[in-house]
């Protein structure tokens, strides 16, 4: 079955750096694009980064663009976030998404769970001083 397991979410100080992670199994993992969505307290999801099955397209929500950087080894079903230069507004349960597609998509902030097939559980990523 498809499992998607994300990990390396801590409670960093404003411009710190965090790398989180996603171990993927149960698919074609190089055959998917994949992305990051995030859900601050009381928002709703949002769209964070999308990169496509073989990892040379890439997009970003403008918020995040210079700051975080999207990548994937798909030798070991394993897809990354490295975030630098951490603000506040940051703080979010992060997810691991599968899209159903190879392709990737920019998107708009707003995310519907239907925009993707599969979800990880989260990793909580607080940035406060």
């Amino acid at each position: 079955q498809v499992q998607l397991v994300e990990s390396g979410g801590a409670l960093v100080q404003p411009g710190g750096s965090l790398r989180l992670s996603c171990a993927a199994s149960g698919f074609w993992f190089s055959s998917y694009a994949m992305s990051w969505v995030r859900q601050a307290p009381g928002k709703g999801l949002e769209w964070v980064s999308e990169i496509n099955s073989g990892g040379g397209t890439i997009y970003y929500e403008d918020s995040v663009k210079g700051r975080f950087t999207i990548s994937r080894d798909n030798a070991k079903n394993r897809l990354y976030l490295q975030m630098d230069s951490l603000k506040p507004e940051d703080t979010a349960v992060y997810y691991c998404a599968k899209a159903p597609r190879p392709y990737a998509v920019q998107k708009g902030i707003a995310v519907a769970t239907t925009d993707y097939d599969f979800w990880g559980r989260g990793t909580q990523v607080t940035v406060s001083s």
